[in-house]
């Protein structure tokens, strides 16, 4: 039973717990409470510089080369993600360190005595907290990661400086729509009139240009503003009227970093009236940039690859990383992913890279795809039943380790849960 003094909860797990029975939706795309009561909670609000991120793949990893960069150069900087892997602290990070239990509860009662009526999702108000954080911080620079959308999204309340839009690809279908039109027109809902925006998408839905020309974006993209060209001695940013030459690979693997990396770079020189960042700084948050649960390594015998890939997008980079970095090994895989997930694109897309495959059950999660469905996604893309029927993901990884060899690779991917109980189990 949750129980509240002053209207307050004694730790930040009530909070958490409190507002997810608040809401009666867990998703609701709208801006309007969300805008009231930010007003009320901050009035005359000035933003500092925003930095938005929005896409399908490749936020996470732009937002924290943005951090890294920001922070070698010593520039303040709030920063927040969703969602986390092991504490909900690390989605709301300043100065690149995750915020206390004490603020974020104290955030949340700031929140909860201006709301008046109105009725606020998990979402919005993690993304109210982190906005009153960072405003009392005054943080000099603010990333804001889009949770699902752009349009609707709750950090669509703060007018970007510049808008970074990753990569397009079909997820949240029952949301964002079925095609990557659709998709598009919802991620461009970030953009600002007569502002930057950078794209990183090397093919985007014509849906995404067409909003970016209406609203007279100053459009910088991926292939015919800038670009990234690698080579044995490092790689180069290039533009029309600028190269920068031999840069350090950045420390996240997968060959999608250099065009996050090269999408960054160009976000930032469209601040560089406002934001002074050397080559040194930027060069140093390449090679210090760390993302959690993306191709996370495990010291192991075997070795264990971590991957929160849950998109056919995602399984498909995940799928060229192992062949790359692993070929010839054989890949066991302990999977699992949401039910709102497509399973069939996922599973197609790692059929011929994985070679023996078990199910990963979270019975605690009532969100997590079950065991039949499962199994249909398998038998749909043409493959045979993967080691199935176990109680939880620790009898399965424990099944899938028998009869493994020193240099057979173990693959945990899917769910963010998947990942974070791993990482929970395993003291990381």
């Amino acid at each position: 039973m949750l129980t509240r003094t002053d209207g307050r909860f004694d730790c930040l797990d009530d909070w958490l717990e409190w507002q997810q029975t608040l809401h009666p939706r867990k998703i609701d795309l709208g801006l309007e409470r969300v805008k009231r009561v930010f007003a009320a909670l901050h009035p005359g609000y000035l933003p500092p510089i925003t930095i938005t991120v929005g896409g399908t793949n490749g936020k996470g990893s732009c937002i924290a080369l943005l951090e890294a960069i920001l922070c070698a150069q010593g520039i303040s900087t709030g920063c927040y993600t969703s969602p986390h892997i092991l504490r909900y602290n690390e989605r709301i990070r300043i100065a690149g360190q995750p915020q206390p239990d004490e603020a974020i509860c104290e955030a949340f009662a700031r929140i909860d005595a201006v709301r008046g009526e109105a009725s606020l999702s998990f979402f919005e108000f993690g993304t109210l907290a982190a906005l009153d954080l960072f405003s009392r911080a005054q943080v000099e620079v603010q990333l804001l990661e889009v949770g699902l959308g752009g349009r609707l999204d709750a950090v669509n309340i703060i007018d970007a400086d510049v808008a970074i839009i990753t990569s397009i690809d079909i997820d949240h279908k029952e949301w964002l729509g079925e095609d990557r039109e659709t998709i598009g027109a919802e991620k461009a809902g970030i953009f600002r009139s007569h502002r930057p925006a950078v794209i990183g998408d090397r093919v985007p839905p014509r849906s995404l240009l067409e909003r970016a020309r209406k609203l007279g974006v100053r459009l910088s993209r991926i292939g015919r503003d800038f670009d990234c060209q690698l080579h044995e001695a490092g790689w180069d940013w290039c533009s029309e009227d600028d190269v920068l030459r031999n840069l350090p690979y950045p420390a996240l693997p997968g060959r999608q970093q250099f065009d996050n990396a090269a999408t960054v770079i160009a976000a930032m020189r469209m601040l560089e009236a406002r934001l002074d960042v050397s080559e040194s700084a930027l060069r140093q948050g390449l090679e210090g940039v760390r993302l959690p649960g993306r191709y996370q390594k495990i010291p192991a015998q075997p070795e264990i690859l971590l991957d929160v890939a849950h998109n056919p997008q995602a399984a498909g980079l995940l799928a060229d990383y192992v062949k790359t970095t692993y070929p010839g090994r054989r890949i066991k895989a302990l999977f699992t992913v949401m039910a709102d997930k497509d399973l069939e694109g996922i599973v197609a897309r790692m059929k011929d890279v994985v070679d023996v495959w078990a199910l990963a059950p979270l019975p605690a999660n009532p969100r997590t795809a079950t065991e039949p469905r499962l199994l249909e996604a398998f038998k749909a893309v043409g493959l045979t039943s993967p080691l199935h029927g176990f109680d939880g993901w620790k009898q399965a990884l424990q099944t899938l380790m028998q009869d493994t060899e020193g240099h057979d690779l173990i693959l945990v991917f899917g769910s963010f849960f998947l990942i974070a109980e791993f990482l929970a189990d395993h003291g990381h």
